[in-house]
């Protein structure tokens, strides 16, 4: 791999896993407008290592404060960041669950230009309407289990090429009344084990058919990853209330469209 298809496709990576805008709309475009050849399982395990390592570093606090108390929470102690950790584990359910059961159909049939396109433009509106519409008058500590397996629904629902896993979650939560802040935080809180999960199966694909690569290539990607998805974090964070959705529907209404220009 040439150093600028590493460069570009790790910050593709790292940038647009943690912003509600689809991942996986923009993975089609790099090999599109580059006429780049595909980077291969293993960079893929790579850069999303990168991304996972970002988020676990980013809120470290929070996991171990969370780890400490969900641990305690088996001897009958319930706290706050007990509830959240459960809240993080039973929301993963729906997705690990979807996975498997429709894996075949998600790589056969839905990853099609058109499809992605759709799912880009109509999951944005939705982000827009429960931007607009959505109560934000409570944290991800005041989640109740009615929430937390709505969320989790949603988030089965990024399966589907363009949906955006952040995206949908954090529409879910707008909708369920969060703050745009703590929506944001329980989407990333959850991209945790999703990332994790994917990446490990991805990883036991890669050793069935295990060929020599690039270390110094996963490497760079991986750590370029990584920096591009902590900084992204930050500042999505820092700047979300003030800026809102709009920027990021806008944004994906346009690139929807471009998709269906390309592929129609």
């Amino acid at each position: 791999m040439e150093i600028l298809q590493i460069v570009i496709l790790a910050l593709v990576q790292g940038l647009t896993e943690f912003l509600p805008i689809s991942s996986s709309a923009h993975l089609i475009l790099v090999p599109v407008l580059t006429d780049w050849p595909d980077q291969g399982l293993a960079f893929d395990v790579a850069v999303h290592a990168g991304t996972l390592t970002a988020v676990v570093l980013y809120f470290r606090r929070e996991l171990a404060r969370m780890l400490v108390e969900w641990l305690a929470s088996f001897r009958g102690r319930l706290t706050p960041d007990a509830r959240l950790a459960w809240a993080v584990l039973i929301g993963t359910i729906p997705v690990g669950l979807a996975g498997l059961l429709f894996k075949g159909l998600i790589e056969t049939q839905l990853r099609a230009p058109l499809v992605i396109a759709v799912a880009t433009i109509i999951f944005g509106l939705l982000l827009w309407y429960a931007d607009s519409t959505g109560s934000r008058r409570k944290d991800e500590y005041g989640l109740v289990l009615r929430d937390v397996v709505i969320i989790g629904l949603a988030q089965a629902l990024a399966l589907i090429p363009g949906t955006s896993r952040s995206g949908i979650t954090i529409t879910a939560g707008l909708m369920l009344g969060l703050k745009r802040e703590a929506a944001a935080r329980f989407s990333f809180l959850l991209s945790i084990p999703v990332i994790f999960l994917a990446g490990s199966f991805e990883t036991v694909e890669y050793l069935s058919t295990a060929s020599i690569e690039d270390a110094q290539a996963l490497l760079i990607g991986a750590l370029i990853s990584a920096v591009s998805a902590y900084a992204c974090i930050h500042y999505f964070l820092k700047l979300l209330e003030r800026i809102g959705m709009l920027p990021f529907v806008a944004y994906r209404l346009v690139l929807g469209a471009v998709l269906v220009v390309l592929f129609i």
